[in-house]
């Protein structure tokens, strides 16, 4: 059997260039004692995937040169040696950017297509939509009545964070994003009280028209002027989870910090960062809890479907550009 998988060729300087990686073929590893051999059917592409290809110390190990690149993925098992697990089981797993992945069993879990459709384990159900709750609830210590402020607000963890919020009784919710449709969306569809395209003023007076009385808690995925916009208008004892910096993943010098942390005195506020591994003990608790408004219709997702293997790194350069409504995912 052949494999289709993608590696890094070199770091990026900048934006990723397709020279800086290439789709190569290589033969599929059978399963040893403990392994499973799985057809992955969609593969998630996520922004912090940009980090892991820079070799710079992060949380992450940095994807290796020359060797396949890794993330989420579901899919059907093809072969299996491990205890508890069959052909015909369904796996959510790490072992992305490919077409057959052989990987540990333990380092993968069951789902269910029948409870839910595979890809939303990628999104709504998966690491984002868990980066959503536990970014809002613990790291931002959401509380009922608070005014909510999230950038990114259309892509897959901004848009279920704010609806959230609106489920656990926030007084308002505000999201920025990148184009009038996905200003739209937030209002129509997800329920966001009040939205604005960060690309048609200075985001500082577009969320001040938008909050006239302020922020109590601000979700960051995007960094740059809208988290010195967010700083600008919260409220006493306000709260900040520092999820993404989008805007400067591709920056080649430093970014220029906030310019007035120093409201931070003045609010007695806190920003704290968010990395959602330091939270799967909340994973029971997120199901039990989003699964049914998902099941429901209470809560709403959008995915944006792009088709074939070979259109892995495509997909992935669109998340960066902001190309996606919801969570962008790669059917095989």
């Amino acid at each position: 059997m052949i494999n289709r998988e993608w590696h890094l060729l070199s770091r990026p300087e900048g934006w990723p260039k397709p020279e800086d990686f290439a789709l190569v073929e290589s033969e599929v590893k059978q399963p040893g004692e403990g392994q499973v051999l799985v057809r992955n059917e969609y593969l998630s592409v996520d922004p912090y995937m940009r980090g892991r290809m820079s070799a710079a110390k992060s949380y992450a190990d940095p994807y290796e040169l020359g060797k396949v690149m890794q993330g989420g993925a579901v899919g059907e098992v093809v072969t299996s040696s491990a205890e508890g697990i069959e052909a015909g089981d369904h796996l959510l797993h790490f072992g992305g950017w490919r077409e057959y992945a052989t990987i540990d069993a333990k380092q993968a879990v069951k789902v269910d297509p029948k409870a839910a459709p595979l890809s939303t384990y990628l999104g709504v159900l998966g690491m984002p939509g868990l980066t959503a709750y536990a970014g809002l609830l613990r790291t931002a210590s959401f509380k009922e009545g608070d005014s909510v402020f999230v950038s990114g607000a259309a892509g897959a963890v901004g848009s279920q964070v704010g609806q959230i919020a609106k489920l656990k009784g926030a007084s308002r919710v505000i999201g920025s994003a990148g184009s009038d449709e996905k200003v739209k969306l937030l209002v129509e569809e997800y329920g966001f009280d009040a939205a604005f395209n960060y690309k048609s003023g200075p985001v500082s007076q577009q969320l001040r028209e938008a909050a006239p009385d302020g922020i109590d808690v601000y979700f960051d995925n995007v960094g740059g002027d809208h988290l010195e916009a967010a700083i600008g208008s919260l409220n006493l004892g306000g709260r900040i989870a520092i999820c993404g910096a989008i805007s400067v993943y591709n920056a080649t010098e430093p970014a220029p910090g906030p310019r007035n942390l120093a409201r931070l005195i003045q609010t007695r506020g806190r920003i704290q960062g968010l990395l959602v591994g330091d939270h799967y003990d909340l994973q029971p608790q997120f199901v039990e809890e989003v699964g049914p408004w998902v099941a429901s219709g209470a809560l709403k997702y959008r995915e944006t479907v792009v088709e074939g293997i070979e259109n892995n790194l495509e997909a992935f350069l669109g998340v960066l550009r902001g190309d996606n409504i919801g969570k962008m995912i790669v059917k095989l």
